[in-house]
């Protein structure tokens, strides 16, 4: 005999269709992953923010070593087809990375010694450039006296009350001990910049050991990221220093030329230093036209003075607007916004070096997020 087996009726399991509101388990179940993908994005903008803060006060707290590792960098970089050259002739690498090391100080040493000699003359004849710009703004002294004598005569309650004596307390300035601060950073930055030398020969001979120590660095699946993404930085800040090498000589040349035919002393110099000067991002016209004009009081006419301060801000234009986007638009893409943040934040930091280095540096970090999925929103954000 068959028993029948009662069997409890099963719950109706719900199925949502078009247009029906979900069970309240799932909606809530839905709330919560939402609310903990909030919470992971949150957590990852915070980890990005520390990280990001980390790495700023790293570069703030070791700049002297990180300045002179970038330098030494961009110098190797320099060197590398010198030393590409010496290998097509059978030369060892490590032979040829220590000739082109000795042939960059030779330059910076016959450099040194050519521009020496005019540098201290230079230097010699300030106080009587410092007369002529005396000379020069007498006049405007003496309106700004005329007119504080005439405010004494309109207001003299207030002129006296602002003559009454404030008592000033002097204490000692400690003379000896700024003179030993100084002494002991001078020593610091000399001891640091020697070895630049150093580090540009072991980079130059070491080049292919090192990229590929650092492409293992990686996960396996990120080592081809890695190698083109350093190739393309080496690419990138070489042809930066070619691009702002060329364009420094091409202004010091022209600026020398016209400084030359005003009859401007020592045209071949500031030529030299008003062209090079004026690569300097934002600051350049000012830094580039300062040496000429100081140099020109008392010995140029306003028209050679008005001609010297076109010409710099002629040449400068010229390169921003023509030279620099030939040369160094296509590998740098960056939006002129990323560019005016990186020279305040790198100039912040690290200084005057900070604004030469600051370009060159961000275009790197702009290669880094553009090779790396995570990041190739940011570098699009950088971008053009």
């Amino acid at each position: 005999m068959a028993i029948n087996r009662i069997i409890p009726p099963q719950p109706e399991q719900h199925e949502a269709r078009p247009g029906e509101a979900l069970p309240a388990e799932l909606e809530q179940q839905q709330r919560q992953d939402r609310r903990l993908r909030r919470t992971l994005q949150a957590g990852a903008v915070a980890q990005i923010v520390v990280g990001v803060a980390v790495v700023l006060a790293i570069c703030y707290l070791a700049k002297l070593v990180l300045v002179t590792l970038l330098v030494s960098v961009m110098l190797a970089l320099m060197l590398e087809p010198v030393v590409a050259l010496l290998q097509r002739v059978r030369v060892p690498r490590p032979a040829g990375a220590l000739v082109a090391v000795l042939l960059l100080l030779g330059a910076c040493w016959g450099a040194s010694y050519a521009f020496y000699n005019r540098a201290v003359s230079f230097a010699n004849e300030l106080p009587s450039y410092s007369e002529k710009i005396r000379a020069l703004v007498a006049p405007v002294i003496q309106q700004t006296q005329d007119i504080k004598q005439t405010t004494e005569k309109i207001l003299p309650a207030a002129t006296q009350t602002s003559k009454k004596a404030v008592p000033v307390k002097v204490e000692n300035a400690g003379g000896s001990d700024v003179i030993t601060k100084n002494v002991g950073m001078v020593t610091e930055l000399v001891t640091t910049l020697s070895f630049i030398p150093f580090l540009v020969y072991f980079m130059l001979g070491w080049r292919e050991q090192g990229r590929a120590r650092t492409v293992k660095l990686f996960r396996p699946e990120l080592r081809s990221n890695a190698f083109v993404t350093l190739g393309q930085i080496s690419v990138m800040m070489r042809g930066f220093i070619a691009g702002n090498f060329a364009m420094g000589v091409f202004m010091g040349l022209i600026s020398m030329l016209v400084f030359g035919l005003l009859g401007l002393k020592y045209f071949y110099f500031l030529g030299l230093i008003s062209g090079f000067l004026s690569l300097v991002p934002y600051l350049g016209v000012a830094l580039a036209a300062i040496p000429p004009l100081v140099a020109g009081l008392g010995t140029l006419s306003h028209t050679g003075l008005l001609i010297v301060a076109a010409t710099v801000l002629g040449l400068h234009v010229f390169c921003l607007n023509v030279l620099y986007p030939k040369f160094l638009g296509k590998r740098l893409q960056l939006n002129p916004l990323v560019v005016t943040m990186s020279l305040l934040i790198w100039g912040w930091i690290w200084g005057a070096p900070g604004l030469v280095l600051a370009v060159p540096v961000t275009g790197a970090i702009k290669i880094v997020c553009d090779n790396f999925r995570p990041l190739q929103r940011f570098g699009e954000w950088m971008g053009e």
